[in-house]
């Protein structure tokens, strides 16, 4: 049998993948978290291309695939390699065989061979998880159809640089029962926060997330009235009704549907006086949230926007041991 070349690797034992918030141990979550946060600090005052001071990723090259439209995971991760001293290698689903000429299997043995970490934004959650099995280097989840983790750990760090632990706090999603209010679903048990959805029937979260969550113990509920939903809570969160993907006709459907459901002044003003909004972005300004609201006193979302970069520098450490 011919012997294994210089650049064939075999996946460690301690390999860390980074696929959901309710597949990584909630110590290690904590941990990201507060490095993120340091990392943060560290950085202010500095220019934006200026490196870390300690280039954790120096001589690393990390692949970002998008099969997805993206503008804060793409900017995020590219940035925040580069901090750490790394190179990036930015692929679109148009510039490769993924899963078309050539199996999502061999597509990550093949990257393997080129980069030591892999970023993918996709769709269908089974090419993540594909993507993962085969690869003998670290992968982590920039979003699929199912979950976002990254965005979910950036709005924790978020929240607690605002108001300190999100532990023992009232979060309500209002809207759309998607992939954002999943891993919000997942971070409720790891981070220990209560999660109320509210929203239309049409639109709750998935049966078995829901089912999972509670037999794990999380303090989720749903209530269909916004404002009794709102009452006291600490953060308020909403998302886009309609993807990028939704025809005109379902778009009209969904806006009339969930309009009850916009995160405006008059439901701000059922939770309480120090509560915090957010929204992952991008935004439909006067559809999902008013412009008052995503302007006003109570919203962090650019900080959202800018904590993608930190918890992110902080989940490929994590991943890569660095």
């Amino acid at each position: 049998m011919p012997g294994r070349g210089p650049g064939q690797m075999e996946k460690t034992k301690d390999m860390k993948h980074f696929l959901d918030i309710h597949t990584t141990p909630a110590a290690d979550l904590r941990a990201i978290i507060d490095q993120a946060a340091a990392m943060k600090a560290a950085r202010q005052g500095r220019p934006r291309g200026a490196p870390d001071d300690d280039a954790p990723l120096a001589g690393h090259m990390v692949a970002l695939i998008f099969e997805k439209p993206s503008t804060r995971t793409r900017v995020s991760f590219d940035v925040g390699v580069r901090q750490m001293g790394g190179q990036t290698l930015v692929l679109s689903g148009k510039d490769m065989q993924l899963g078309h000429g050539e199996t999502i299997a061999d597509t990550a043995r093949v990257l393997s061979r080129y980069v030591d970490l892999i970023m993918i934004r996709t769709f269908d959650e089974t090419v993540l998880q594909e993507m993962a099995e085969h690869a003998s280097v670290p992968v982590i989840n920039g979003l699929t159809d199912r979950s976002h983790p990254c965005q979910i750990m950036a709005d924790i760090q978020t929240f607690e640089e605002h108001r300190g632990t999100i532990s023992g706090k009232k979060v309500v999603w209002s809207g759309d029962g998607n992939n954002v209010f999943n891993s919000f679903l997942h971070a409720a048990q790891a981070f220990d926060f209560e999660l109320v959805f509210t929203g239309p029937a049409q639109f709750d979260p998935e049966d078995d997330y829901m089912a999972r969550a509670r037999a794990a113990g999380v303090a989720v509920s749903i209530d269909r009235d916004p404002a009794r939903a709102v009452s006291g809570a600490d953060l308020v969160v909403t998302d886009t009704w309609v993807s990028m993907h939704d025809a005109q006709s379902s778009r009209e459907r969904r806006h009339n549907i969930l309009r009850p459901y916009q995160v405006n002044a008059e439901l701000m003003a059922h939770a309480k006086p120090d509560a915090l909004f957010m929204h992952c972005l991008p935004a439909h300004r006067e559809e999902e949230a008013t412009s008052e609201v995503m302007d006003g006193p109570s919203s962090v979302i650019f900080d959202e926007t800018e904590n993608r970069l930190h918890a992110q520098k902080a989940i490929m450490r994590y991943c890569l041991g660095r």
